[in-house]
């Protein structure tokens, strides 16, 4: 009985921290071990989670132009996953990505490459 009641717990635990929303995640902008770029690049992103709706707002503030897409995981598995396609945001620029799922998010994130 004991048993039963710790694991209860443990999973309502597990289920509040996965179902909370993720209002304003902030986004690395580099690897943390990326020395082999003398000049900083990659824009700042705030990714905001509403319901099945996702927004992005990528700010570049470097003079390299960055291409920046978006990227929906959904939660459900008959809900399809979907890559954004990839926008350039040019020094000093602010681009937005919109995304959305059937149901619910369960992440979203940002990648980010380097225009030659």
């Amino acid at each position: 009985m004991r048993f039963f009641r710790s694991l209860a717990s443990a999973t309502v635990a597990v289920v509040c921290v996965l179902l909370l929303p993720c209002e304003a995640m902030s986004h690395a902008r580099v690897p943390a071990g990326d020395t082999a770029s003398p000049e900083p690049f990659g824009a700042e992103c705030r990714i905001r989670v509403d319901g099945s709706r996702v927004t992005a707002y990528c700010h570049n503030p470097y003079p390299g132009t960055d291409r920046v897409s978006l990227h929906v995981e959904c939660a459900h598995w008959w809900d399809l996953d979907s890559d954004g396609a990839p926008v350039e945001a040019g020094p000093a620029e602010t681009v937005r990505l919109t995304g959305r799922c059937w149901k619910e998010v369960r992440s979203a994130w940002i990648s980010h490459r380097r225009v030659s």
